[in-house]
């Protein structure tokens, strides 16, 4: 008996221990163990229960019917545009690459858009996480799961049953890879989108910039050719010239969160909504031209905080611009783990939340306040971050100015980089060697405009969590090549 019992206690200790659930050692073990299980039901909520109950609006339909259109050899572009019914809105690059969707009955092929969307954005996200030097076990990605699946922009995604997620994906890809210098690849990527829709036309600025000429070749190549390729199949091509586009360039009063469709919608005199994308068009010239000249080298905070504030003035200075584009903004948001970042102030996330949240701001009792704020937010939320980047970009260069370190960049001076004792103040003139110097030595802030040297701050600073930085192959590589990227909290 006693011969039996202690093999069975010792199984039984071993089994229980597996099943008892492990206790945070750190407070990085904590997030972790705090943010998985929300991210992952979210997750599934969205999907199994959002997505299944559907809406109102239907954007599948109208393309599920279009890619039918196009197989049979029937015209496509035949939509009443005078009716505010979601319409179909590709060219024929774009019908050509839906067209496999309608080999599936309607309700089949809508499950399988669902999942390609759902998994096209869980690889984007995978992307950003590496992007920045993060992996799978970090405590940042349950946190950008769960904030991108919480978000009103992956939900009615996958809800109204939009391509949304895989133009997210194609951007990631591109931004990914004009890192990497892949020009082919970088061109591939946008190229695919700017197929179906144009949405992220505005960042062939960035390879531009660095001279990456046969992304923009490629990115151009690709829908010329999908073009070519659908219109012998096509009966009715021109008409997306004759009939879409003129559409898709009119500015439209419901459904348009951008100035000029606010506008119309309120009745504003059109000199005060010109005088406004004006206005918020300057500051988008302003803040492009400070990160060209004092960012471009530092690549990863160049081109994703430029790569949202070109996407963020598209919509809003658009003829139309949709809540559930704010996807494309993940990247930028995502950048907040970057000491040097623009996102690290409230006012930015307080513009997060207007064009993010699933909230509604519809109220019964202040029926008109209520309608305002849930008409407004998104544009408001818009207008804010362009001008926080504004603001942030602007600041840092007056205080760069006025402290004579110009020619070293306009990064702000983190005390972490100043010698023991010492405190970095806005007001102070400081001289270009302590400007630019820290106590180890390392040049602070962006690397000097046209000069041919990386900028190196001191790295891997103690985690507040005590945890030492993560050794991972991946994250040395990428603490080589983007050296302002913060500290980890990898396991």
């Amino acid at each position: 008996m006693c011969g039996t019992a202690g093999p069975v206690g010792y199984l039984l200790r071993v089994v229980m221990r597996a099943l008892e659930p492990k206790t945070a050692r750190t407070a990085a073990d904590a997030i972790r163990y705090v943010m998985w299980p929300l991210a992952i039901m979210t997750v599934l909520h969205r999907i199994l229960i959002k997505a299944v109950n559907r809406y109102i609006t239907d954007d599948f339909r109208p393309v599920y019917d279009a890619a039918v259109a196009f197989w049979n050899r029937q015209p496509v572009y035949t939509a009443d545009y005078g009716s505010v019914d979601p319409h179909y809105l590709y060219p024929p690059s774009g019908t050509l690459l839906i067209a496999p969707f309608a080999v599936l009955d309607p309700e089949r092929s809508r499950w399988l858009f669902v999942g390609v969307n759902t998994i096209a954005i869980l690889i984007a996200l995978y992307i950003i996480l590496r992007m920045f030097g993060y992996g799978i076990r970090s405590v940042a990605a349950p946190i950008l799961l769960f904030g991108a699946f919480a978000s009103e922009t992956v939900t009615n995604t996958l809800v109204f049953t939009n391509i949304n997620g895989a133009v997210l994906l194609g951007e990631v890809l591109f931004l990914w890879f004009v890192l990497q210098n892949r020009q082919w690849l970088a061109g591939i990527a946008i190229g695919l989108t700017l197929a179906v829709k144009p949405v992220l036309a505005p960042l062939l600025l960035i390879p531009f910039v660095y001279k990456q000429w046969r992304t923009i070749g490629t990115a151009i190549f690709v829908p010329a050719v999908l073009t070519l390729l659908a219109i012998p199949w096509s009966v009715d091509a021109g008409a997306f010239i004759t009939r879409t586009m003129p559409y898709l360039t009119a500015p439209r009063d419901y459904f348009n969160s951008a100035i000029v469709g606010n506008g119309l919608y309120y009745g504003l005199p059109e000199w005060l909504i010109l005088g406004m994308r004006g206005l918020f068009a300057a500051m988008v010239a302003v803040s492009l031209w400070l990160l060209w000249r004092y960012y471009r080298e530092d690549r990863v905070f160049f081109v994703v905080t430029t790569s949202g504030l070109l996407l963020l003035a598209a919509y809003l200075l658009s003829s139309l611009g949709q809540m559930y584009y704010s996807m494309t903004l993940f990247p930028l948001l995502m950048s907040v783990v970057l000491r040097n970042s623009v996102m690290r102030n409230w006012p930015a996330w307080l513009a997060v939340y207007g064009f993010m949240s699933y909230d509604s701001w519809l109220s019964a009792r202040y029926f008109t306040a209520g309608r305002a704020a849930e008409y407004m937010r998104v544009s408001f939320g818009w207008s804010l971050l362009i001008i926080v980047i504004f603001a942030v970009l602007v600041g840092r260069y007056l205080t760069a100015r006025r402290q004579g370190r110009l020619e070293f960049g306009i990064d702000p001076i983190f005390d972490a980089d100043l010698p023991a004792g010492s405190q970095a103040t806005d007001s102070e003139p400081t001289t270009g060697r302590h400007a630019a110097v820290s106590a180890e030595g390392a040049v602070v802030g962006s690397r000097a405009p046209g000069s041919g040297h990386a900028d190196t701050v001191p790295r891997h600073r103690a985690d507040p969590s005590g945890e030492a930085p993560s050794d991972d192959g991946a994250t040395a590589r990428i603490d080589r090549e983007h050296p302002g990227i913060e500290t980890r909290l990898n396991s």
